[in-house]
């Protein structure tokens, strides 16, 4: 979509009074999605899912574009404190569980976010993954709400010249070869030709369930 049809389908929701939200990681790819929605309507609730996990750059490049942005950031918790996130062996989730440390992380705090909301503005690219790949405009997700993927068509090439064209702030990681940036235990540096294969490196893994347990199909 181009960001003339991306105003275009948010006014359409907003005619329709359907509450809006999107949700954003603070990466450097996920900078120009919240330009164009801050320039459509900076109103918008954007969340940020705080595992507890995440690198201090992160936290500290959320603060920077919620400001520089003027954005209405909410940040959303896990449900379960870290001390209760932990395998019969006393080892944290991540290190033995890591799909049910997802869900207690992200999925779980994410799908109350779900029911109060009607629209899932979500950054997600088809060319990011096999899964995403597959994803179409719009989905269903659960509790009614709408997942809407107005990225889904762009591309890296997309990213990089519409962070050009608008001087858009990067990831501090990013100039230390981090590409795809989640929590800090399942990160590591990706293989060149994969931005996502620094995710949950050696656990045959590449979502962390947003975008598959909330996705109805």
């Amino acid at each position: 979509m181009t960001v003339e049809q991306i105003a275009d389908q948010i006014k359409k929701y907003q005619d329709q009074e359907l509450k809006l939200f999107i949700s954003s990681s603070f990466q450097s790819h996920s900078i120009p999605l919240l330009h164009i929605i801050s320039s459509i309507d900076n109103s918008i609730p954007v969340i940020f899912i705080h595992t507890g996990y995440h690198f201090k750059e992160t936290l500290q490049f959320r603060d920077e574009v919620t400001k520089r942005f003027d954005l209405n950031l909410i940040n959303i918790f896990p449900k379960v404190s870290k001390i209760n996130q932990k395998d019969c062996n006393g080892n944290l989730l991540y290190t033995s569980d890591p799909d049910y440390c997802c869900y207690l992380n992200k999925t779980d705090p994410m799908e109350s976010v779900l029911a109060e909301y009607d629209v899932w503005i979500n950054g997600i690219r088809a060319d990011q993954n096999s899964n995403r790949s597959t994803m179409k405009l719009e989905e269903k997700a659960k509790f009614g709400c709408l997942r809407f993927h107005p990225v889904l068509d762009w591309n890296s090439k997309m990213i990089y010249d519409y962070q050009k064209k608008y001087d858009l702030p990067k990831h501090p990681l990013d100039a230390q070869g981090y590409v795809s940036v989640g929590c800090e235990p399942c990160t590591r540096k990706p293989d060149l030709h994969d931005e996502r294969s620094g995710r949950w490196y050696g656990m045959k893994k590449t979502e962390c369930g947003l975008h598959l347990d909330l996705v109805k199909k």
